[in-house]
């Protein structure tokens, strides 16, 4: 393994998929396009979604989470095996994220959640998190009590908004966010604010202006941390840890068991 340890910058060329883990590819070429624009000059992404028809265009619920675990996990397996360097499991519920790690092979696998809380607990002592709606809220706190922030959280703010509002009337969706995140840090003292929702991208930077805290795009900040990481892996080696906890099925099991010998589950593809 070539470790670069040069003084000098090293350009690292990385690739990175995003997953938008619906069978509708509504949001593919948009955000691919987002991903482009903040991207290192390097850097390969490939924005899919699932042949998944019928779908749901969102998981708010329980129910449709449970319908794109086993592809999700399927997609996070090609990964590994095609050496995509990094990817992105495009929802802010993280779902499916400790199966798809496990099963990644060397493909390091972020969740949009998991980076927009490091990177706000990074930049101050507590945040809120800006969702859609109050349904949301209790499987987002489960999320970042288990990645031991729970006690960092000011509060989850509600907009009284599904994930297929938030594109629909742009300049509404703004302005209430730009509402609750106010509320969030006046009311609720949050020093930094979290968009709780993929599909809230290309709002942040004017709420940002607006309420003059940090506002974290999970979009921007699962892919910017998809990215680094994937570099650190080229860099240093630092690939996903495959003991313990972290150990995958074995190879001969999933032969015995005939899994994964199907198509990858990917319906529509773009890359940049």
């Amino acid at each position: 393994m070539n470790h670069q340890f040069s003084g000098h910058p090293v350009d690292i060329p990385v690739s990175v998929r995003w997953l938008n883990p619906v069978g509708y590819p509504t949001w593919n070429e948009p955000i691919g396009q987002l991903l482009h624009a903040i991207k290192q000059p390097s850097t390969e992404i490939e924005v899919v979604s699932f042949d998944m028809n019928p779908s749901p265009t969102h998981l708010e619920y329980r129910t449709y989470e449970a319908l794109i675990d086993e592809r999700t996990v399927a997609v996070a397996r090609d990964s590994g095996q095609k050496n995509i360097d990094a990817l992105v499991v495009g929802c802010f519920y993280d779902p499916a994220i400790e199966a798809a790690r496990e099963i990644s092979g060397r493909t390091v696998v972020i969740g949009p959640c998991q980076a927009s809380v490091q990177i706000a607990t990074q930049l101050a002592n507590r945040f809120s998190v800006v969702v859609g709606r109050e349904k949301w809220i209790e499987q987002m706190k489960d999320r970042i009590r288990g990645y031991g922030q729970i006690d960092r959280l000011a509060s989850m703010r509600s907009l009284g908004m599904g994930v297929n509002d938030f594109q629909a009337q742009p300049e509404v969706t703004r302005r209430r966010i730009i509402e609750e995140a106010r509320r969030a840090v006046d009311e609720d003292k949050a020093e930094a604010v979290i968009l709780g929702c993929t599909i809230e991208f290309g709002f942040f930077d004017a709420v940002q202006q607006a309420v003059g805290v940090p506002v974290i795009d999970p979009v921007v900040a699962a892919f910017k941390m998809a990215e680094s990481f994937a570099r650190l892996k080229k860099q240093f080696g630092w690939a996903p840890s495959r003991v313990w906890s972290c150990e995958p099925p074995p190879e001969s099991e999933l032969d015995d068991f005939g899994l994964f010998r199907g198509p990858v589950p990917i319906g529509h593809t773009v890359t940049f």
